[in-house]
Parts: C-alpha cells; structure tokens; sequence
C-alpha cells in the first residue's frame, strides 16, 4: 500500500525504540485529491510520492526497512505539513 515511510523523528531520540513515520504513496494514485499543504510531494527513486501526513504513526525501529534517501530537499514543507495537521495554521 505505502512503498515507503519517512522517518521524521528527531535524530537526537534515535535511542527510543520506535520512530515517527509518515507514509509515502504514488501520487498517482491521487489524482486531484491532495491537499498539496498537507500532503507535499516527495520524489524516491525519480517518483513523484504524496506524504501523507494525516496518517503520520509510530512503528519499531526494527520494523523498518533499509534506508533509500538521507534527506530529502523540501524538509520544511514536510515539517510545516505537521504542523498544519496539529494547529491547522
């Protein structure tokens, strides 16, 4: 269903066992339905992906698979999307 999951948790808890994690689907699969300040786009692998923050979770740390991006350019649309889910602002 969700390819991927962005980890946007906080290096400096890397020590806790869970991460906080927002999945990433094919934004083909939402043609005309997102919210582009809620869900931002986020390209893996020369793949358009909507972040879809509204279903952002906890998982285990094992739970998750190998590491496909370090970063990704638009971290702040990614940060201002929670955001926006938590104050609505």
């Amino acid at each position: 269903l969700y390819p991927f999951l962005l980890d946007v948790q906080a290096p400096l808890l890397d020590s806790l066992d869970s991460r906080l994690v927002i999945p990433l689907a094919l934004k083909s699969r939402f043609p005309g339905l997102a919210i582009a300040r809620l869900t931002p786009t986020v390209a893996v692998g020369g793949l358009e992906h909507l972040a879809l923050t509204p279903q952002m979770a906890t998982v285990n740390k094992r739970d998750l698979g190998p590491l496909v991006l370090e970063s990704i350019p638009n971290s702040q649309e990614i940060l201002s999307a929670i955001d926006f889910l938590i104050t609505g602002f």
